[in-house]
């Protein structure tokens, strides 16, 4: 694995910030004043993810920490592939991680601008109308190791070069048919600069500007412009458009911009078993392999909050991981134990059994039931204790009984006695089997002198299990999920095809009050919430949020 593509497997409390580092230079300088802008500049091509998540947190905190303003700047560009669906999606997203945009803008609010501008560059002999199409540009252009060879075109007269962009405004050629290019340097090391594609010609509807335009600027044209006009200061952007600063610092200095901003890349973010690529994502989506961008195994922020993730944890996990000039890839474990942290300090606990067994304490009164008093939370008392019944017939979870235990098996089974948490001691004396041979029910007996805070100072067992009251147990859908992508033999990510398993489980009564987005301890179990699109008043349906373990270390 190279050095600018490194595993991280944890990081420290609090990253350093090399960002940070620039802005209080330029402050300290009076570059723009006291004045610090920023923006988030997403494209309504498909929802966010984790990655995008990132960027948000990045640019927005960065606004709050200096007292400075962040726009949402919806790069709108390529009428094509946009939908106001993923506009919606994208300003949930923003508000649900905590933010606020000073703005909220389009680049197609500066389009008139955008044309006068090129029209500008035309007559300053740095730009020309190029009859080339897309294959021929490819192959003027050059490679990494040879220069690339200038278009025929390239030498047309001011007064040909305005006529014909002229001619692609108003619509007389087709899509593909002429292009406009920036004249710079079909020599240039940096490939970006071998005379790029600054307009195309697209005859498609656009949501904002309707039919006026069948030709939209390229985004390493309009990116900067935009920025210049917005007065944004510090443009911070991802890895990958480092060989596009030059461009961009280009389209400003031949617009003769004062004080233009300045683009600021970092590392994007990768996460072990996810994939942070919104086209492969999308077709997901379009092949009916998750259940929408919101499924709660997608990395979108949609799915993640469905999930059950909160966006304290996404932005404690994006301050944790800081930013970088070098790629690496986090392990998803950190995501995971930043949710678990958060959660645990907010929900309260709830007996949730899975694969139930049934249990039948023979020596406890037919007719009685008890409401047995159990911590919310053991680890926030303020959060007090709950009263849960119990009675003779009890349910306990499948994975809690072994008629042949194995080596240090300490909870039920034949002849050992056990704690009920918040109960009594429970020995299990008897198996009652169906024909079959499957376990019908345990009949148990109880110490009545064992009762959880009675002050009992007698004997001690090894094994603490959970239970549900038979008579109140509420039937709930659980869904347990794992990662939707794994490594396979070749070491490339595949899809994981069990990453979700549903099963039932009973429940005690509170649980049948859950909201959609209720979340919860299950204890001995997990963190899980109520699935805000399919728990009704009648079907309570929980999505595992994550697990009580962690495999991350600090």
């Amino acid at each position: 694995m190279a050095d600018t593509d490194k595993k991280q497997t944890g990081a420290p409390e609090s990253a350093s910030n090399f960002i940070h580092n620039v802005i209080d230079r330029d402050l300290e300088r009076q570059k723009y004043g006291d004045r610090v802008h920023t923006r988030f500049p997403p494209e309504p091509n498909g929802y966010l993810h984790i990655g995008h998540a990132k960027s948000i947190c990045l640019n927005f905190s960065t606004a709050e920490k200096y007292g400075g303003k962040c726009n949402l700047r919806y790069d709108d560009t390529n009428p094509v592939k946009e939908d106001m669906e993923y506009v919606d999606a994208i300003e949930e997203d923003v508000r649900w991680l905590g933010f606020q945009w000073d703005e909220r803008l389009w680049a197609s609010d500066y389009f008139d601008k955008m044309y006068e501008f090129a029209i500008q560059l035309i007559k300053k002999g740095k730009a020309f109308v190029c009859d080339l199409n897309a294959d021929q540009i490819r192959e003027y252009r050059g490679t990494l190791k040879e220069p690339g060879k200038e278009s025929p075109y390239r030498n047309r007269s001011v007064e040909e070069n305005l006529q014909l962009f002229e001619e692609m405004k108003e619509g007389k050629y087709g899509d593909g048919e002429k292009v406009l290019r920036a004249k710079i340097d079909m020599a240039s090391p940096n490939i970006n600069m071998r005379d790029p594609v600054i307009y195309r010609i697209s005859h498609t509807e656009h949501h904002n500007t309707g039919s006026k335009y069948c030709i939209y600027p390229m985004y390493d044209y309009a990116h900067p412009i935009e920025d210049a006009i917005e007065g944004i200061t510090h443009s911070i952007c991802t890895l990958e458009f480092e060989d596009h600063r030059p461009l961009y610092d280009w389209v400003l200095q031949e617009l003769e911009w004062e004080a233009p901003p300045q683009q600021i890349e970092f590392a994007r973010l990768n996460l072990t078993n996810t994939v942070m690529s919104k086209r492969h994502l999308k077709a997901l989506v379009d092949e009916g392999t998750v259940d929408g961008w919101d499924d709660p195994r997608m990395p979108t922020v949609a799915g993640l909050r469905r999930r059950g993730y909160t966006p304290e944890a996404i932005r404690d996990f994006c301050e944790r991981i800081g930013v970088s000039k070098a790629n690496s890839t986090v392990d998803v474990a950190l995501l995971e134990h930043c949710v678990r942290e958060d959660l645990k300090a907010k929900v309260e606990s709830r007996n949730v059994v899975e694969d139930p067994i049934k249990i039948v304490i023979t020596n406890y009164p037919e007719d009685q039931t008890e409401e047995m008093e159990i911590e919310n939370n053991r680890e926030v008392p303020e959060l007090g204790n709950r009263k849960v019944p119990f009675s003779r017939e009890l349910y306990v979870d499948g994975a809690d009984f072994m008629e042949e235990p194995v080596k240090k098996y300490f909870r039920l089974f034949p002849g050992n006695e056990v704690r009920f948490k918040g109960a009594y001691f429970i020995t299990c004396n008897e198996v009652i089997k169906n024909e079959d041979g499957s376990i019908k029910e345990l009949h148990c007996t109880y110490d009545p002198e064992t009762k959880s805070g009675s002050g009992f100072e007698g004997r001690k067992v090894k094994g603490t299990i959970h239970w549900v009251d038979a008579k109140t147990a509420v039937k709930i859908k659980i869904r347990n999920y794992d990662y939707l992508m794994i490594e396979n033999e070749e070491g490339e990510l595949a899809l994981n095809p069990d990453s979700l398993g549903e099963t039932w489980g009973y429940a005690e009564p509170a649980v049948s009050e859950a909201a959609p987005g209720e979340r919860f301890q299950f204890f001995r179990h997990g963190y899980y919430i109520a699935d805000a699109k399919l728990t009704t008043d009648t079907e309570k349906v929980f999505n595992r949020i994550v697990g009580l373990k962690s495999s991350w270390k600090k």
